[in-house]
């Protein structure tokens, strides 16, 4: 029977021992058969001829003895040293992920997780987090005061005095930062549960948001404020204010431009990175022409249009003090921020009977549904023309003799 095996299975995984005759003698072999591979060894001779010594020549019981202790090497060589893993662990993962997707706003994200996240969940394992727990957690973030820009050298964090509880809208604000730093955390322990480091994402998935903690209304400014808040910004940084209303761009957005990124003759402005990820035009109008006409004559294709004073790029976080200044000498209250003057041009183009896909289209929303839920409200309706032309004066207000200077109302 040369060549013949005879295996004696020890367990329902594939692991045998087996007898072979050979042309020099029998043997004792052990195989491994699994699904993604299969392994045998030669254990020793068998003792058909000679004597059993326990290491070259093996009988039966030795044989079952070496086979098992090789199964368990190859264990110990599969098993590996798997370190706990915790929420710092899980926001590592998830960044490193994010990164490689290529995310717009990894550094933001980071600096949020290093703010709220990490100091009160980092060593916590993922496994070990329950829903009470992060509800709590939840529920502390929304109710400590809001965090001012420190620097690196400050002993502690500078924060915003607490407002009274009866402030209904520092109440909505601190719940929308939560809220946002909660989907954060959601983000990571998803792609964790994914990833198959966690076995349940039922701890996470059970808390739910604070309801109507976002903006209940969109602010913008009028055509006259931006007049004034223009003529008050720093001459080396007005051109950046200006483009933001003319274009409804974001401060990185404008800061990146190329003179290269300006089609004159399309008339349009390119964003190469946006926040989205995807590239996109920004139709410009008669000003807005006129402005990157003036800015981009002379340059070549790679300069800026809008920098320092030292042609260097304008940075994340120039734009802060200078606005805020501007808005002081404006009388801008409370100060306006970029994403104001992106409202503003959103606001206005609306107001001017300008179509919801179209102004998406050149603020980079994938669809209409931001679009809407931020500016829906200014649409001109039906409803409220039809109310407007049918509601009786009653004559309940007398007239004022109080002529304003601009309008206000928004």
């Amino acid at each position: 029977m040369d060549g013949s095996i005879f295996p004696y299975h020890f367990d329902q995984r594939g692991f045998a021992l087996g007898y072979r005759k050979g042309p020099k003698g029998a043997v004792w072999l052990a195989r491994l058969k699994e699904r993604d591979r299969r392994q045998e060894v030669t254990l020793g001779f068998a003792d058909d001829a000679l004597d059993p010594d326990g290491i070259r020549t093996l009988d039966y019981a030795q044989a079952q003895a070496k086979a098992r202790d090789w199964l368990a090497a190859v264990d110990a060589e599969k098993t590996e040293v798997v370190a706990p893993y915790t929420v710092a662990t899980c926001l590592d993962d998830y960044f490193a992920d994010y990164q490689r997707r290529g995310g717009k706003a990894l550094r933001t994200t980071e600096i949020a997780a290093d703010a709220f996240i990490r100091p009160a969940l980092d060593k916590t394992l993922v496994n070990e987090l329950t829903t009470q727990r992060i509800r709590d957690w939840h529920a502390a973030l929304a109710a400590s005061p809001a965090r001012l820009r420190t620097h690196r050298s400050a002993e502690s964090q500078n924060l915003r005095q607490a407002a009274p509880q009866d402030d209904l809208d520092a109440t909505r604000r601190r719940r929308a930062t939560a809220n946002r730093v909660m989907n954060i955390l959601k983000a990571a322990l998803n792609h964790a549960y994914r990833e198959g480091k966690t076995t349940s994402d039922d701890a996470w998935r059970r808390v739910r948001p604070f309801r109507e903690a976002d903006a209940p209304k969109v602010r913008y400014l009028d055509a006259a404020e931006v007049r004034r808040l223009v003529n008050a910004t720093d001459p080396a940084f007005r051109p950046m204010v200006q483009c933001a209303p003319l274009t409804g761009c974001r401060y990185g957005e404008i800061a990146a431009f190329r003179v290269a990124d300006f089609d004159r003759a399309a008339g349009t402005i390119t964003v190469r990175s946006a926040k989205a990820g995807k590239p996109r035009h920004v139709v410009l109008t008669e000003d807005g022409l006129a402005l990157f006409e003036r800015h981009a004559v002379g340059k070549a294709g790679a300069a800026l249009p809008f920098s320092k004073p030292d042609g260097k790029p304008w940075g994340k976080s120039h734009q802060h003090r200078r606005l805020r200044e501007a808005c002081e000498r404006a009388s801008i209250d409370p100060p306006a921020s970029f994403h104001v003057l992106r409202h503003t041009y959103a606001t206005m183009l609306l107001r001017a009977g300008a179509p919801l896909p179209v102004i998406a289209a050149n603020l980079g929303h994938a669809d209409t549904r931001m679009t809407e839920r931020h500016y829906a409200h200014l649409v001109p309706s039906h409803v409220a023309d039809v109310i407007r032309a049918t509601m009786p004066k009653l004559g309940l207000v007398e007239p004022s003799v109080v002529v304003p200077l601009a309008s206000n109302s928004r």
